[in-house]
């Protein structure tokens, strides 16, 4: 690597360290990070409870689109729940980035949408409903802050950013400027 890619990596990497120490540390995160463990809470205790009672009276159809859709919110709001430790987990110091990276392509958050609706998905406890659709609101929010992540890691963010541009462009020229003057 030449001096200006040196640099220029060593400039990206601090952009990407402050971006995710700001971000980790952001109102918005705590915010997600809380919704996030606060619905994983609330699901195991609407499944484990009211949950219960409620699929006894829907009938063959009705349970069979309860426990698929119960499985599919678990699987999405585990996934989720990982994504969010993870980067809290950075944030904190205990994993470095690389180790981060290597975590996070365990984590599927493409494929645990919606999903297709099932017969009987209509007869479906309002609870059972109410959780689906937090859920999936939260599953967007959290799609949205992994693209700006995954952006900030590839350094994208840095090359499409008018003043990191500048900024790279300007350490640049002060360190040719060092190595020649």
């Amino acid at each position: 690597m030449s001096g200006s890619d040196s640099n220029q990596h060593s400039s990206r990497s601090e952009v990407l360290i402050d971006f995710m120490a700001r971000f980790t540390t952001s109102q918005q995160f705590h915010k997600v990070f809380q919704e996030g463990m606060g619905l994983v809470e609330e699901t195991a205790a609407y499944l484990d409870g009211p949950g219960r009672q409620e699929v006894r009276g829907l009938g063959r159809q009705g349970a069979i689109a309860y426990a698929t859709e119960s499985m599919r919110l678990t699987t999405r709001l585990m996934q989720l729940a990982s994504w969010l430790l993870l980067q809290r987990a950075v944030s904190a110091g205990e994993l470095t980035r690389e180790a981060a990276e290597n975590e996070q392509q365990r984590i599927n958050l493409g494929e645990i949408g919606a999903g297709h609706d099932l017969d009987g998905t209509e007869r479906l406890p309002t609870g059972l409903k109410a959780l689906v659709a937090r859920s999936l609101r939260l599953h967007e929010r959290v799609v949205t802050l992994d693209a700006m992540v995954r952006e900030a890691q590839s350094g994208a963010g840095t090359a499409a950013n008018p003043v990191a541009n500048q900024m790279d462009r300007l350490a640049q020229t002060f360190a040719r400027t060092r190595t020649t003057g």
